[in-house]
């Protein structure tokens, strides 16, 4: 299977909502670091730098490494869950 890194970056407010901005797709894990390497120090970022991920990812994942195959439930800052 053919897989691909995700670079995303993620900042986490005090009231508990997130940001998450996906920066890139990229065929190797060096490739994804260098870009983190060019964004780094960009505005936003560098005052966040704790927040940069690099995922892998299967392209055409079969059903059973499906992300969210399960569903999900989200929960408010207040504790409350939704699906």
């Amino acid at each position: 299977m053919e897989v691909v890194y995700v670079l995303e970056h993620t900042h986490d407010f005090d009231d508990g909502h997130e940001d998450l901005k996906i920066i890139g797709v990229f065929s190797t894990r060096e490739k994804a670091e260098t870009a983190l390497e060019r964004v780094r120090d960009q505005p936003g970022f560098r005052s966040h730098p704790d927040g940069f991920s690099i995922g892998e990812w299967m392209v055409d994942p079969t059903p059973n490494h499906l992300g969210w195959a399960e569903g999900f439930i989200t929960v408010l800052p207040d504790g409350t869950e939704l699906d």
